[in-house]
Parts: C-alpha cells; structure tokens; sequence
C-alpha cells in the first residue's frame, strides 16, 4: 500500500441507499480523511496486495437539513479488501448505534509520497 492521497467513493449496500465521496491520505499505517461534512482517523496493516483496518468517522458540520446514516454519532467501521499500485477496494461494516450499515469503497491514488 502506497503512502499518498487518495480520493474515495463510497456505495452502500444491502438495500439502503446512500453514496459519499472524499478524500483519505494513507501514510505509514495510519488513515487521515473527511468530506464536507465528516471526517475519520484510523490505521490500517497490509501485505500481498490485501490490507485491512479500523477507523472512526465524526460529524465536524452539521448536514444542513439532509439525514446522513451516520449524522451526530462517532461511528466505528471495519474494512478489508484489496490494494495494488493504482488504489484500493475494501468491503467495510461501519457500527451506528445499534445499526450495522455495509458498504464498499473505492480508492484512487492521486499523488504518492
């Protein structure tokens, strides 16, 4: 896995609709990223092109009338999935109160450090 900048797109499943996008620097084992209305720090392990990890999503602005899945609560997701030089896909179960919301991401490299 590439220490860098990535762009993230984010589809959730198993019926409950929702999309995001953002942005996640990866830098030694540790994640750092947000969007306009979250933003999420964790870490991560990695070897033979499948890597897993953990973060935490916050609110730092309020949604402006809209509902987000995970609006004013600290949200805990699990991810794992597959990386090569170009980014990365993960499979993640992120926990909302007593909900377990699924979805996949994408990763895109923008820039390596």
């Amino acid at each position: 896995m590439k220490n860098g900048l990535y762009t993230i797109h984010i589809e959730m499943l198993d019926g409950v609709s929702g999309r995001n996008g953002g942005v996640m620097v990866l830098h030694e084992g540790t994640i750092r990223g947000g969007d306009n209305y979250f933003y999420y720090v964790g870490s991560y392990s990695f070897a033979d092109g499948k890597w897993k990890g953990e973060l935490i999503n916050n609110e730092h602005t309020p949604s402006g009338g809209q509902r987000p899945l995970f609006g004013g609560r600290e949200v805990g997701i699990g991810f794992s999935g597959t990386y090569d030089d170009d980014g990365a896909e993960v499979l993640a179960t992120a926990l909302a109160g007593k909900r377990s919301i699924r979805f996949r991401a994408v990763l895109k490299k923008l820039v390596e450090s």
